[in-house]
């Protein structure tokens, strides 16, 4: 226990029965513990060079210990202060690490964030402080916050405030994936969804974004985790240039009666109507074929036919472009 102020376990335990003692030799020390003669004589002159014992005048070999009010209180002083000044340093290290980060990301326009906590106390501050609009580019796998616990979103809807979310396919990957999309629909939410997404960000009011660095592949632990904290800069008006541009092309979920995703939009001449429309809202929503065939119930073959009837009606040659031209002709 004694380590901080420099004895080591053994000169702590010596000091301590020394302190018994009053006085000792090395020889009264071995009688009244497991150390043998020279070894208790190497502790004696240990402390005595530490200021904790004193040889005893007239008596060769005997020692006394120093009170520990004289020979520990002050040496305990010094270790704080010591702490202090290291704990004073590192301050000054982190404020000068801040300061060249932020002039390295150009004049305190980026800020980076550390660890899972940290990133999702700025998200939900970010929809706190949102008066306008919010704009969400939600990839599959999330990092920080659990969609379901995004309190913040609903609160803000209250508020009157725009939300706009484009998801990636890959996201309705997890089955709880629809049920979050559509409560969020519910409320006010306006969302889309697109094959796939570059990154994961969160705007608010076109003056602040938040965007995660780490891949939600990446190994390693939540305090690993980083984030950038972008305000207004070129900076910032690329990545809402890069939402709109993504939101131009992303295709329309809107939610049936029956509280799934689908629905049907106005039709035009040449559109597909009733299960073709809302089975097209369930691909561009990222369902596998399997899942579409259980929520239409019907083989996943005749899935893969009516897709391709589609297309053909479509004129094009991927899904991905079917789920644009469905987009743009309001088809969903």
């Amino acid at each position: 226990m004694l380590e901080p102020v420099g004895l080591t376990a053994a000169e702590a335990e010596m000091y301590r029965l020394l302190i018994v003692a009053e006085a000792a030799s090395a020889e009264e020390i071995a009688s009244r513990s497991n150390l043998g003669v020279p070894a208790a004589r190497r502790l004696l002159v240990a402390l005595e060079d530490k200021g904790l014992a004193s040889a005893v005048e007239d008596s060769p070999g005997w020692y006394s210990a120093i009170p520990p009010e004289t020979a520990l209180v002050p040496r305990l002083q010094r270790q704080s202060d010591a702490l202090e000044q290291t704990r004073a340093a590192i301050h000054d290290l982190v404020e000068t690490y801040r300061r060249s980060a932020q002039a390295w990301s150009g004049c305190d326009a980026i800020e980076i964030i550390s660890g899972a906590a940290a990133l999702r106390q700025h998200l939900r501050q970010l929809q706190d402080g949102a008066r306008h609009e919010m704009l969400w580019f939600v990839k599959a796998r999330y990092l920080a916050m659990p969609p379901e616990s995004n309190q913040e979103e609903y609160d803000a809807l209250n508020r009157g405030v725009l939300y706009r979310a484009l998801y990636e396919q890959e996201y309705f990957d997890d089955p709880s994936a629809v049920d979050n999309v559509v409560a969020g629909v519910r409320v006010g939410e306006i969302s889309r969804a697109v094959p796939r997404l570059p990154l994961r960000m969160a705007i608010a009011d076109r003056s602040v974004a938040v965007l995660p660095l780490n891949s939600a592949d990446a190994p390693g632990s939540p305090r690993s985790l980083t984030a950038a904290l972008v305000r207004r800069s070129s900076v910032l008006d690329a990545l809402v240039d890069l939402f709109e541009h993504y939101w131009e092309v992303g295709a329309p979920l809107r939610v049936t009666e029956e509280g799934g995703i689908g629905g049907a939009g106005p039709e035009d001449a040449a559109s597909p109507a009733g299960e073709d429309r809302h089975l097209l809202s369930l691909m561009v929503a990222g369902m596998t074929d399997e899942t579409i065939a259980g929520q239409l119930r019907v083989s996943k073959r005749t899935i893969q036919r009516r897709i391709q009837g589609l297309m053909n009606l479509a004129g094009v040659a991927t899904r991905m472009q079917l789920g644009w031209h469905a987009a743009r002709r309001d088809w969903l």
